[in-house]
């Protein structure tokens, strides 16, 4: 693993299982100091004790994107410890939600309310608490997770939808307006993503398994890692002529 985020002060939030506990991993296998923050504070302090394990350098914090006064003290306390930001991967979503996400006829609108209150007001929450430290440090990176669905006809799903379309709208206007100070925002919209969490549900059977790959023109369904790779690339020097742009890492099924 190469050490290009070597001495990079990172905050992963939403990063106690899933796609951004295996960002939080791999951005320090490749050096980054990093915060582990998720609402599920038992995750994270799990993932931050297996990165410290092997080697590297973390520590949790808890976090909650509905509350405004949690992500800005989240984001204080991350700062203080890490002693300045240089980049920040916005992973959360309320997923206990989505299978009530029926259709915009039937949807009940706490459903609509609570899908738009994390995974848009909160990300916007979190925007307004990393800004300043980016811009104090000379500028930095913003990646935030996306999804295909923004650009994908649904019969369901209507909020994480439009949730996810005005997420891809907010990484712009930040592109835009901090881009020339040193801040690049970009977005990463997995596809279909097998976690650890899925895979020990008992809920992913090999026929529905079979199905989501056969949709796919790929040999395999997506893993955490795969999402990882993009985010750490995105978070490094190599990507900083990389600003307002959407990444779709689905092995293809959204191609565009």
């Amino acid at each position: 693993m190469s050490s290009r985020l070597k001495g990079k002060a990172i905050i992963v939030i939403g990063s106690g299982s899933g796609i951004g506990a295996a960002t939080a991993r791999r951005l320090a296998e490749e050096d980054a100091r990093v915060c582990v923050a998720d609402i599920n504070i038992e995750g994270a302090e799990t993932v931050a004790a297996g990165v410290v394990a092997d080697g590297g350098d973390a520590f949790s914090l808890y976090i909650d994107l509905a509350d405004e006064g949690s992500v800005q003290a989240a984001v204080g306390a991350a700062i203080e410890r890490l002693g300045g930001l240089d980049g920040v991967h916005i992973n959360a979503a309320d997923l206990h939600v989505i299978m009530s996400d029926s259709d915009a006829l039937s949807v009940d609108l706490e459903v609509f309310d609570r899908t738009l209150a994390i995974n848009l007001r909160g990300h916007l929450l979190c925007t307004r608490a990393v800004l300043p430290h980016l811009l104090a440090r000379g500028g930095g990176a913003i990646v935030y997770t996306s999804s295909g669905a923004a650009d994908s006809a649904e019969p369901v799903r209507p909020s994480y939808a439009a949730s996810k379309s005005g997420l891809n709208a907010l990484m712009r206007h930040v592109a835009s307006r901090w881009g020339a100070e040193g801040v690049t925002a970009n977005c990463v919209a997995p596809g279909f993503t097998v976690t650890p969490e899925m895979a020990a549900s008992g809920n992913l059977t090999p026929e529905l398994l079979d199905g989501f790959k056969a949709q796919l023109p790929n040999s395999r369904l997506g893993r955490p890692e795969d999402i990882a790779g993009v985010v750490a690339m995105l978070l490094s020097e190599d990507g900083r002529w990389i600003n307002g742009q959407v990444f779709n890492v689905n092995g293809g099924a959204l191609m565009r």
